[in-house]
């Protein structure tokens, strides 16, 4: 087996029971990801996982917002939000990363969506764009400067930590059967058409694991 070089990672991103059948965010066969993904990680020296961490009182749950309904979407000082069933609670099963994910050698946990006022996407910066999470500073002082993402979902976490990562200047990868989407209103055509206009590669699994 060829380990992928020193300076790339792989992000798995938000492979959590909340976003897996039954979750109370189901992204549609999320957990068929968890397979590709233990396969995908014995071939990757440096391992990040990003975990969804919300208070209950989160501003991006509808369940927090009168009048409103999951989906709706309202204005914020940083843009438009989606509003989503209440899910990911911190502490919560709902939280846990999937029980079948089986990667001991994962370094790293970044958990996102913990402050109350602002919604996170992406493993790399909070929805203003402003707020960062650590993770470029962690992966550029161990000389990483590639990235792979894969996990949940697509169109929402994965393509705005892809394209974050690019925005900073690595090399981003997004492996595509290692995701699955939400695809909210035509989200993931317009997800793939914005990734892959900031520089977003789009490969399959079978090209990691045929090396």
């Amino acid at each position: 087996m060829i380990m992928q070089a020193k300076n790339t990672a792989l992000i798995v991103v938000d492979v959590q029971n909340g976003f897996c059948p039954n979750g109370n965010l189901a992204v549609p066969n999320g957990d068929e990801v968890v397979p590709i993904i233990n396969q995908l990680a014995t071939h990757f020296q440096n391992i990040v996982f990003t975990q969804d961490w919300h208070p209950a009182d989160h501003i991006s749950f509808a369940e927090n917002h009168v009048d409103k309904q999951p989906f709706d979407t309202i204005e914020l000082n940083y843009g438009t939000q989606v509003l989503w069933p209440t899910h990911c609670v911190q502490g919560s099963q709902d939280a846990e990363l999937h029980p079948d994910l089986d990667i001991p050698t994962a370094q790293l946990i970044i958990r996102k969506g913990y402050h109350q006022h602002i919604d996170s996407y992406s493993a790399f910066l909070e929805a203003d764009q402003q707020t960062s999470t650590g993770l470029a500073g962690y992966l550029q002082s161990r000389g990483i400067d590639t990235v792979y993402v894969v996990g949940l979902a697509t169109d929402f976490c994965v393509a705005w930590t892809a394209m974050d990562a690019a925005k900073l200047g690595f090399a981003s990868y997004v492996i595509e059967d290692a995701c699955r989407a939400i695809d909210l209103n035509g989200s993931l055509e317009n997800a793939w058409q914005a990734m892959n206009d900031a520089g977003v590669q789009r490969i399959s699994s079978q090209d990691i694991l045929a090396e």
